[in-house]
Formats: C-alpha cells, sequence, structure tokens
C-alpha cells in the first residue's frame, strides 16, 4: 500500500501539473492520464475493495455532465457550484471522512470534457496565465512531499480528495468563455443557495433544530441553552458555513455599489437578509472575513455609495461586538485559548522542518510526537492554512503559496472596474483572509474554483473590444450606416450648392 500511494501521489500530482502548463496540446493529454492513473492508484490504496456500484454511479454522471458541458461550457460553474454545500460521510481507510461527494462527479465530468477537447485538436494551453506556475508548482511539491509524510492515510486524503480534483477544477473554469450574463447568473445562484442556508441557519437558532446538523448535539460549546448556539446547516461546521455566506454576502455588496436601480435594492436586500444569517455561525474567521472583504469593496467604489458604508461600519461594530461577547463564553475562551496554543506549536514545529517540512497530510502525526502523545491531539490542522503549510510543506511550500496568493490577487485587481470582475476578486480576499484563522484552504472547492474564475474573467475584460459579443452586438444594432447618410448629404449639398463662375463673379 506504501508504495502505491507515493507513486500515486507524485505521478497524479505531476501529471495535474503538466496539464496546467504544458506547452503542447500532446504534453497535456500525457498529463491528464498521469492524474488519473495516479488518482486511481490513490483510491485503490483507501479503499482496497470499493464500492463499484458507487463508481458506477459516478461515471454515468460524469458522462451526462460531459455532454452538457460539452454542449454549454458555462454550466460548469453553475453545476459546481450547486455541487459545494452537499457533503457525505465517506469510509476510507478505516475512518470517516466528510465529502462533497456530487462534486467529485462534476469534477469528473470536467476531466472527461477536457479530455475530448484535447483528442479533437483544441490547442489552447495555459489557461490559469500567470497563476498556472505557481500553481502546478505547490501541486507538484505537495505530491512529491508524500514521500517523506509520517501520516500516509491523511496524505492521501489531502492529494486525492482535493488538491487533485479541486486543482483540475480550476483549470476547467479557465477555459470558459465567460461573460456578463453568464456572471449574473451564478450570482443569483449563489445569491439564493445562501438565502436559504442563511434562513435554514436562523431557524435553527431560534429553534434550537439539529435536524440540519446531528453533530451539534456534540461539545459543550453546542449545548442548546442560552443565547450563544452555532449553527452550521449543510456544512456541518459553522465556519465552513460562514466563509460560503461571506462570499455570497461581499458578492452582493458589489452588485450594490455597481449597479443601479431595481438590481441593486433586490442584491441589498438578500446581503442583509444573509447576513442575518451569518451572525449565528459565530465564526470569528467568518466575521474577520468579512470585513477585510468589504473593506476592499468600499475602496474599490466607496463613492457611489455613502450609505452603504454607513451601514457596513454599522455591521462591522455589532459583529465586533457579538465577537467580543462570544469570546467572554467558557466554551469559547477555552477553544481560542487551545487554538493559540495549536498555532504556536505549529510554528515551533515548522522551524524544525523549516526546508521540506514534514510531508503532505503529516501535520497530526508530526504534532502529537511533538507532544510526546501516544495519539494525535485531535487535531489535524495548525487552524492557520499558512502555518499548515510551512509545517507539512516546509519553506517550499510556503514560498509557493505565497507566489500564489499574490499572483492570483494581482491577476483578479488588475483592471477590476467591473462587477465580472471586482465580485471574484473580493471572494478570492474573503477566503484568504478566513484561512489565516480557519484551516481548509486546500480543502475548500471555492479557493480553487475562484483561482479558475478570476483568470477566467481577467480574459475577457483583456480581450480586444472586437472580440466581444456586446460590442459586436452594438456595431450590428447602431451602426455606421447612420453616419454614412450623413456624410453622403453633406456630400449631395455641397454638389448641389451652385459653383459661383468667372463671368458670374465679374
Amino acid at each position: 500500500m506504501s508504495g502505491l500511494a507515493q507513486v500515486g501521489a507524485i505521478v497524479g500530482a505531476l501529471g495535474l501539473a503538466a496539464v496546467v502548463v504544458a506547452p503542447a496540446r500532446g504534453l497535456r493529454l500525457v498529463g491528464l492520464v498521469g492524474l488519473a492513473a495516479g488518482c486511481a492508484a490513490l483510491a485503490v490504496s483507501l479503499s482496497p475493495g470499493g464500492d463499484l456500484a458507487l463508481w458506477a454511479v459516478v461515471l454515468a454522471a460524469a458522462a451526462a455532465l460531459a455532454c452538457l458541458f460539452v454542449r454549454l461550457p458555462p454550466a460548469l460553474a453553475l453545476v459546481a457550484l450547486a455541487a459545494v454545500p452537499f457533503r457525505f460521510d465517506v469510509s476510507l481507510d478505516g475512518g470517516d471522512v466528510s465529502l462533497p461527494l456530487p462534486l467529485y462527479a462534476v469534477v469528473a465530468g470536467a476531466a472527461l470534457t477536457l479530455a475530448w477537447q484535447l483528442a479533437h485538436g483544441d490547442g489552447r494551453v495555459r489557461e490559469l496565465g500567470l497563476v498556472g506556475w505557481p500553481l502546478a508548482l505547490l501541486v507538484a511539491w505537495t505530491g512529491v512531499s508524500f514521500a517523506w509524510s509520517g501520516d500516509e492515510r491523511q496524505g492521501a486524503i489531502l492529494l486525492l480528495c482535493f488538491v487533485l480534483p479541486f486543482g483540475l477544477l480550476a483549470v476547467a473554469l479557465a477555459r470558459l468563455p465567460w461573460s456578463e450574463d453568464w456572471a449574473a447568473v451564478l450570482y443569483v445562484e449563489v445569491a439564493v443557495v445562501a438565502l436559504v442556508l442563511a434562513g435554514i441557519g436562523g431557524w435553527q437558532y431560534v429553534t434550537r433544530d439539529i435536524v440540519w446538523s446531528p453533530g451539534a448535539v456534540v461539545g459543550a460549546a453546542r449545548a442548546p441553552a442560552g443565547w450563544f448556539y452555532r449553527v452550521d446547516p449543510a456544512f456541518d461546521d459553522a465556519s465552513l458555513y460562514g466563509r460560503f455566506l461571506v462570499v455570497a454576502i461581499v458578492a452582493g455588496l458589489v452588485v450594490v455599489l455597481l449597479r443601479r436601480g431595481r438590481i441593486a435594492l433586490v442584491a441589498g436586500a438578500v446581503v442583509a437578509v444573509t447576513w442575518l444569517g451569518l451572525l449565528p455561525s459565530f465564526s470569528q474567521a467568518s466575521f474577520a472575513a468579512f470585513a477585510a472583504a468589504s473593506a476592499v469593496v468600499l475602496v474599490a467604489a466607496w463613492w457611489r455609495r455613502a450609505a452603504l458604508a454607513a451601514a457596513l461600519v454599522v455591521c462591522f461594530l455589532l459583529g465586533a461586538a457579538i465577537t467580543v461577547e462570544t469570546a467572554r463564553e467558557p466554551a469559547v475562551a477555552t477553544a481560542v485559548g487551545a487554538r493559540s496554543q495549536l498555532v504556536s506549536n505549529a510554528v515551533e514545529l515548522a522551524v524544525d522542518h523549516p526546508v521540506v517540512g514534514v510531508g503532505a497530510g503529516g501535520f497530526a502525526h508530526a504534532y502529537a510526537e511533538r507532544l510526546e502523545s501516544a495519539r494525535a491531539p485531535g487535531e489535524r490542522a495548525a487552524r492557520n492554512a499558512p502555518v499548515t503549510v510551512a509545517a507539512e510543506l516546509g519553506a517550499v511550500g510556503f514560498a509557493l503559496l505565497a507566489w500564489l496568493a499574490a499572483v492570483a490577487l494581482v491577476v483578479a485587481f488588475r483592471g477590476a472596474r467591473t462587477a465580472l470582475r471586482l465580485a471574484p476578486a473580493v471572494a478570492l480576499v474573503a477566503i484568504l483572509v478566513h484561512s489565516l484563522l480557519y484551516d481548509a484552504l486546500f480543502q475548500d472547492p471555492m479557493f480553487w474554483g475562484l483561482l479558475g474564475l478570476v483568470t477566467a474573467t481577467a480574459r475577457v475584460s483583456a480581450a480586444p473590444p472586437a472580440a466581444t459579443g456586446r460590442t459586436r452586438r452594438a456595431r450590428v444594432g447602431s451602426p455606421a450606416w447612420r453616419e454614412r447618410p450623413r456624410r453622403s448629404l453633406r456630400s449631395r449639398s455641397s454638389r448641389r450648392r451652385p459653383s459661383r463662375s468667372p463671368s458670374a463673379s465679374g
């Protein structure tokens, strides 16, 4: 098992890196085959028996989705977003893991679509642009670091269930022929899903109903008494639930700032209701992400809506007050202290392994050994994504992650003057800030998806005017035929004006 998993991790990671940055169609096909082979090897190592019926269902769904994506490429973003909140417990190598199974069918459909396009002569390469190289190197280094990981199970899960499929999703989304119309449809979907989840969260808080999150019965901090009661519908994690709502809220703020009329009013109402659903998550990371991303939105277009700036200040103060009151709860205070100690110990662990780290997925095992504990202390990450990356992937991985984040933000905000560009940019800011107070950055499909979307939207805005559909429609609707008659009328008038001959002037 050990050898098979290591070979699968390295082959799959290098295959994905080739898909991201290979300069030729043939090399990308080879990389896609390597990615598939690596995922298959990791799947066999984690679940030797397998569930053939489940694989058959996934493949059938992937084939159907591939047909849809070939005919209507932007549907990939819509279907992927719809699949993000749905997670199911899956048994892998003797333990249960909460995984977005429907999203894997979407990724498999995107992989089949990419393979079909490459096989039929699609010559596009390096769709991720400047983001491609840091992403490819980070993925490759993560796969290689699996060779010295002290926890093969966690490393295999990290690669098979998150890095490899979501990295391919970023490539597939970057290839989309994006437009403002499709961006509007995607925003409506985000707003509707967030509104539904916020409504469920509000109902859960008022009624103390745990049907939507059975995990709420565990832990003193979830005791259904008093005003402090965390909700986490669908995600079974209050911070992940809050992060999704924050992404929807900041995207709505962009619409409120950059649009006018009924669209802005409706978006503002949706933002207000969704924000109310965010409050009972009591997620300090989500409140911080909301504050940072909202500040970026205001800096980008504060002069358009001065009243909105005042409303956001009220939201900041209320969120800060809730955060302070939450921190006074004994259970929360204990958790915050434990988190601070965890981050401090994780930094020391990273210092002890400065260059290459402890290997992908090896944080819990190395952390337990450092504390001289017989078992892992219940923490699989440092509750801070950069610190976890520094501990597992060393200075090399930390530098690659910093490079990736910096380049992605530059690509996202360079020339971002429209809602099409600004919404995914501020959503990316929210996720990155959230990852500083809560881990699971690589495990979040929205992070990888936004890497693809910011690249696709940047390519649309950088395209020459003649290449955009709106310009073509403008040329058909208002064209120069109105200008030509004016020129012809002037020429006619000049021709009809009687010329004064020398004899007449004399």
